[in-house]
């Protein structure tokens, strides 16, 4: 039985990011201002807004990192999802055991420090991660960790407006047609 509710959360979750018709597309510019301050603000070479979709982290906006998605198999977004009330900071990810062996540690892009504040949607569904992410062992200060929430917040803020204009228009073209 907790299976059946563990995959019917995972199908409501999937069904909210679908439903903000970001994934696959491009970010508008506001996004990526978001994870230029983001990395600015904790000093960090990456930062990205990160969609757990199935199967896959697709990178909707990022700063320092070229590649768009990578696999999600054990990734630390799949993690920072789980605690919607809270962020995930992991100060060395190679010395952690949840981490230690994923490929994005151990190989390209050699990820040590990761922070990932969740995007909790106004339905209470968590669809991805404002995260900041170094090559070097860190932790954040305390204003950087509000700092970050708050972005995250902002984020969420951005992708809920987006999907209202969406459904917007999209009701005034079945409009025009009727």
């Amino acid at each position: 039985m907790r299976k059946d509710g563990a995959a019917d959360r995972e199908k409501s979750r999937l069904r909210a990011l679908r439903s903000f018709w970001v994934l696959d597309e491009a970010a508008p510019p506001a996004f990526d201002c978001v994870v230029q301050a983001a990395s600015a603000l904790c000093g960090t070479p990456i930062a990205l807004v990160s969609l757990v979709d199935e199967g896959r982290l697709y990178f909707m906006a990022r700063a320092g990192l070229d590649v768009t998605q990578v696999p999600s198999s054990n990734s630390l977004c799949n993690y920072a999802v789980q605690l919607p009330e809270g962020m995930l900071e992991v100060p060395d990810a190679s010395a952690d055991l949840r981490f230690a062996d994923s490929p994005l540690v151990t190989g390209p892009p050699g990820i040590r420090f990761y922070a990932g504040a969740p995007l909790v949607m106004s339905d209470n569904e968590t669809i991805g991660t404002l995260c900041v992410i170094d090559r070097s062992p860190r932790e954040l200060t305390e204003s950087q960790r509000v700092g970050l929430l708050a972005l995250a917040e902002i984020t969420v803020q951005l992708l809920e407006s987006r999907r209202r204009e969406l459904t917007l228009a999209s009701a005034l073209q079945q409009f025009d047609r009727g």
